[in-house]
């Protein structure tokens, strides 16, 4: 891995844009059986760049060494997410999402040699800011299961079962043609999954709806990381916990160990 050559991405930059349609809406509450108004994270359904189907990878992903740098390393994921809520996205008005890659890192892991690519996203009405994110992006090469310990419960559970109908019908709303959401056996050949895998926005977005629910209004402030993959073969659980500073939350298999943990500030 040559890092001195991805490095030569930083700074590149992408401007997306796009409308939230109340299409787009309704198809969002749909998908989590929710009417929000104005539901948290939709923003993870516009602005996506629109890659030709013959410029897709094998994984499904886009073709590596566009917009993100050509890291040979066979897995690609969402680490982890800051999203800073500045304003409501107005609907059937044009928004602009506007991209840049700030930061290309290697580390090593338990799996072997890691690469991070960091963007940074804004979103924008005209002029005015909507969004401000930052999203890691983690590539490693396969790795064994790890023996983890089970997660404790929060003060407040919630039990998901994750379909497969479920899991293709976000990737839908994401554009997102990763086929270990929606292709069992290639999820299970070629990346050595035993399931279809859980997108991590998903439980995201679920766990931010959870702390919308319990506060009674979005937060401001909401970060997430993943820590280990969920499976839709296995019910999981969306727990919550308050703090001084808002509430911590996770996800988790049963009987299994935290899959994603965010953070929830007002």
């Amino acid at each position: 891995m040559n890092l001195d050559h991805l490095r030569q991405w930083i700074g590149r930059e992408e401007v997306v844009e796009d409308i939230l349609t109340p299409t787009l809406v309704s198809r969002f509450n749909a998908t989590f059986d929710r009417q929000d108004p104005d539901p948290v994270l939709i923003h993870f359904c516009l602005g996506l760049p629109a890659a030709p189907t013959s410029a897709l990878g094998p994984d499904g992903h886009p073709t590596r060494g566009g917009f993100l740098p050509p890291v040979p390393l066979q897995r690609r994921m969402w680490a982890a997410g800051s999203v800073t809520f500045l304003a409501p996205i107005p609907v059937n008005r044009p928004v602009q999402r506007r991209s840049r890659i700030s930061d290309v890192t290697a580390k090593t892991g338990r799996s072997g040699p890691l690469c991070f690519v960091t963007v940074e996203h804004q979103l924008l009405s005209g002029s005015a800011p909507l969004v401000a994110e930052r999203q890691d992006i983690v590539y490693r090469d396969p790795m064994p299961a790890l023996d983890l310990p089970p997660a404790p419960a929060g003060q407040v559970v919630r039990k998901v079962s994750p379909s497969a109908v479920l899991l293709f019908r976000y990737s839908a709303l994401t554009f997102n043609a990763h086929r270990i959401h929606y292709d069992m056996p290639y999820a299970q050949e070629d990346e050595a999954y035993p399931g279809l895998v859980v997108q991590g926005p998903m439980q995201a977005t679920l766990l931010c709806q959870m702390a919308q629910d319990l506060n009674g209004t979005a937060p401001r402030q909401f970060d997430f990381r993943s820590l280990a993959p969920l499976f839709a073969s296995t019910d999981f659980t969306l727990n919550a916990e308050e703090t001084p500073e808002g509430l911590r939350l996770w996800t988790a298999a049963i009987g299994g160990p935290m899959a994603t943990e965010a953070r929830a500030r007002w």
